[in-house]
Parts: C-alpha cells; structure tokens; sequence
C-alpha cells in the first residue's frame, strides 16, 4: 500500500505573556525566546531586570506543548523536531512576525531578540528573517544556543551579537563554543562573549549586564 502525504494550513491559537510598560510608553522591546520543554510565563519571570530598565518583555510560547517529565505533570513546549521540521519552522517565524505586527504594528519599537537553548536557533532564524526587511532588531543574545546550520552567519550583520553560556553547561562545551567563535570569525560577523560560573540555565547577574549594555547603546 503506497501512502501519500500532503499537508493542510489551519489557524492556531498561540500564547504569549507580556510584562513592564505596555508598547505605547516603552523604549524597547525585549523578545525572549524560550528553551525546550519551558513555558513562556516561567521563561518571562525571569527578567525583571528588562522592566526596571524601561522595556517590555514579550514572550511567546512554542506551539507544541508535551509533558517533559511523562505523560503527566508538568508542561513544557517546542519550536520544532526533527519531523517535519521546515513546516515547524516556517510556522513559527510566521507567527513571531504576526505578534510583532500585533503588538508595535502601529509604533515599531527597537527589538532585544534573546533566545535561549532551542529558542537561541529560534531567535537567529527570526533574527535573520527580520533583518532581510528592516532594521528593527538591534541586538540579538544567544544563551546556551548557537546560530543553526541553515542560517548564514553574514545574515546576522549589523545588530550587536553576544554569544552567552555558563562555564559548566554541558551542552555549550569548549569545543562547541569555539566552533561557533569560528564559524562567525570566517563570516567577519563582529560578537561578544559573556561567560559565568553556572550551567544550562539564565543566571540574573549577567542578564542584568547584559540588560545595562543594551541600554547604554540604544
């Protein structure tokens, strides 16, 4: 028996939290992408330094949700698997593009892209594709991620770029991180380097430089 396969476009509800000043009273906007089998409102909470620094926090949640731990219990949420993974992603750039024109269609505001693990692909795919159109990303945080095999470093050009990684995360080891130094060297991509004592995970003491640099360069 030969199976076909073929697709079907349908309407989504997607969920995003928001935090700090609403899009009409602040300076800028941080976009923070969660990591694999997070949650957006937990994601979220963690940067309250963003709010005390003026900006909104925007934080869009995956659009496949699973139980991490089982088929109970918590919840977390996905950009994409290896299945059918240009669908997903193709899905998921369409929909950062709507909640971006949801929220500062009618006032564009400078955009903090921050991604985290998964969400750090997530955010140089978005990153990328923004940047094709327009120049509203100023800046674009890689934590625990790397810029994906199938976007080109060059298309990265432009914004301030900061690579950010715990000494201990297993998952950013030396070898990795130097991979990635490398590959954005032999691209001429101009980056930074943040490092602390921790592993896979945001740490608020950097985050907070981080935040302050930002600011200082807006």
């Amino acid at each position: 028996m030969e199976l076909r396969e073929d697709t079907l476009r349908v309407r989504r509800t997607a969920r995003y939290y928001t935090a700090g000043p609403p899009p009409g009273e602040a300076r800028a906007a941080w976009v923070v992408l969660h990591g694999y089998g997070q949650r957006a409102d937990d994601f979220a909470a963690q940067f309250a330094a963003v709010v005390e620094a003026g900006s909104c926090v925007v934080a869009p949640e995956a659009l496949s949700r699973f139980y991490p731990e089982g088929t109970r219990g918590r919840v977390g949420a996905s950009w994409m698997t290896r299945a059918h993974r240009e669908a997903e992603i193709a899905d998921y750039l369409a929909y950062l593009d709507a909640l971006v024109e949801r929220l500062f269609g009618e006032r564009p505001l400078p955009l903090h892209v921050l991604g985290f693990s998964q969400g750090a692909a997530t955010a140089a795919r978005w990153a990328a594709r923004r940047l094709g159109r327009d120049d509203s990303v100023q800046s674009l945080t890689l934590w625990a991620g790397a810029v994906p095999p199938d976007v080109t470093p060059a298309a990265l050009a432009g914004p301030e770029l900061t690579l950010v990684a715990g000494m201990q995360d297993a998952y950013v080891p030396p070898q990795r991180m130097g991979a990635q130094r490398k590959r954005l060297d032999e691209a001429d991509v101009a980056y930074d380097v943040l490092r602390f004592e921790g592993g896979h995970r945001l740490d608020d003491n950097t985050l907070a430089r981080l935040v302050e640099r930002r600011r200082s360069e807006s």
